[in-house]
């Protein structure tokens, strides 16, 4: 009974080792398709056959699209960027009860200009690493209003980003 319990302890702790593993040699071969189809993307463009350009593009393109897959399946596997996990485990850091502010609730969504009353510095998240937010680049801030999260960049006051019902 015991080898059974040390080999089933043993199996648990390799299969999350074995999985990332797995998923960094996915990343790598996805970033050596991708190579080899923008390679052949160039040698059609010397050839100057459309149609084998455009095959080529949409090669491209999915090889692309495949690799941001697995960059994300992997960084969910190591546990980066899940904000939504730790708010989970956490439910103290995000249960702040009712905030109002001085203004009524918009909905925000990217791309919008927004005036710099939003994102006054009462309304500034200083420690953004609390809540497994992303570092916001230079010149931006994470701002709370009401129960949502938005990223503004603070020198032309545009949304970048929001996350709705972020506190709960």
């Amino acid at each position: 009974m015991r080898k059974w319990i040390v080999t089933a302890l043993m199996a648990a702790t390799l299969m999350p080792v074995a999985a990332n593993a797995q998923s960094n040699a996915e990343v790598r071969r996805d970033r050596r398709e991708l190579r080899e189809e923008q390679r052949d993307l160039r040698e059609a463009y010397r050839t100057g056959d459309r149609r084998e350009i455009r095959d080529q593009r949409e090669d491209v393109r999915d090889a692309r699209q495949e690799l941001r897959e697995d960059i994300r399946d992997r960084n969910r596997a190591y546990g980066r960027d899940d904000w939504r996990g730790w708010r989970d485990r956490n439910p103290g850091y995000y249960a702040r009860g009712n905030w109002n502010a001085p203004f009524r609730y918009t909905v925000f969504r990217p791309g919008i200009r927004i005036g710099n009353g939003y994102y006054g510095p009462r309304y500034i998240i200083a420690d953004p690493w609390r809540y497994h937010l992303r570092r916001p680049a230079w010149g931006q801030q994470w701002v709370r209003h009401y129960n949502d999260v938005i990223l503004v960049d603070t020198r032309r006051g545009v949304v970048i980003d929001v996350i709705r019902g972020f506190y709960r």
